[in-house]
């Protein structure tokens, strides 16, 4: 199956202390490229993460966000740190004895205090099971996802693919005859500044003209560019470069067409057929 370079994905897990979210978005990149955005507490997961995307993608610049939001207590839930606000108290009156102006904690500062609601740290490590759990999950839609935009984008391509063989298909039998008439034209202006219909000198160079002019070859080259840009959308897998380059070499034989062109037919085709290959190009940067 092809695949895009574009894809998106999010995905959110409640577990007990709070919720994981992680976020997969990719644009074009000539490599596989990686920008994680992770939240301090799970910091620890990003080498996994890497190996794990490493194993499923080969090109595109895929930016990660993983972030965790802790789960509010609600009001009956909460008990106090009998402990911690004994010490406190005391530390304060303490305080207070050498500092009779400093201000009294007040109930704010006190219920901010860390630790005041029980243990409160994050077990980073518990949270990374369920977090690569998730980050598989977003993966295989991000996957479906560019495999949805690589189909489209495929689309597009066969059917640029069939507009040129149809414009080969139609010039082709015209080429042999505005060849002709036109070296028949040719042969009449040498005669005409020569003077001599028998001279050999007339001959051999409507001859050479003959041969720089035959673009049989290059019709044969775009067919076959042509049937191989085909099956490669058909065997899939990661076949960017691989159409890239098929577009140089397509470019090339419809440059050469446009050269040899001596008659309106075959120059036209020849532009239209470079309008057509810069329109798969367009599509193609966009493909895995």
């Amino acid at each position: 199956m092809i695949h895009s370079m574009t894809g998106y994905a999010a995905r959110t897990l409640d577990v007990e202390c709070g919720a994981l979210h992680i976020e997969l978005k990719s644009v074009n990149s000539r490599y596989l490229d990686f920008q994680f955005r992770v939240c301090d507490e799970l910091r620890i997961v990003e080498p996994a993460l890497r190996e794990m995307f490493s194993a499923r993608l080969t090109r595109g610049k895929l930016e990660c966000r993983v972030s965790f939001a802790a789960a509010s207590v609600r009001a009956g839930q909460l008990d106090l740190n009998a402990d911690l606000l004994q010490r406190l108290k005391a530390f304060e009156a303490q305080v207070r004895s050498e500092l009779p102006l400093a201000a009294p904690l007040a109930v704010s500062d006190v219920l901010r205090w860390p630790g005041m609601f029980g243990d409160d740290t994050l077990d980073s490590e518990a949270l990374i099971p369920a977090c690569l759990a998730l980050a598989r999950e977003a993966l295989d839609d991000f996957t479906a996802s560019r495999a949805r935009e690589g189909e489209k984008l495929a689309a597009v391509i066969v059917e640029r693919v069939a507009r040129m063989r149809d414009l080969v298909r139609d010039v082709a039998p015209r080429i042999p005859v505005a060849q002709a008439a036109f070296q028949d034209k040719l042969r009449q202006r040498l005669i005409d500044a020569i003077g001599s219909a028998d001279d050999e000198r007339i001959r051999q160079e409507v001859a050479v003209f003959a041969v720089r002019i035959d673009v049989a070859e290059e019709l044969a080259r775009l067919s076959t560019h042509l049937d191989e840009v085909e099956r490669v959308l058909k065997a899939g897998g990661a076949s960017g470069k691989r159409l890239d380059f098929l577009m140089q070499e397509l470019n090339r034989e419809a440059n050469t067409l446009g050269s040899k062109s001596v008659v309106s037919e075959v120059s036209q085709t020849a532009m239209e057929l470079k309008l057509l290959i810069e329109q798969m190009r367009e599509q193609i940067q966009n493909l895995e």
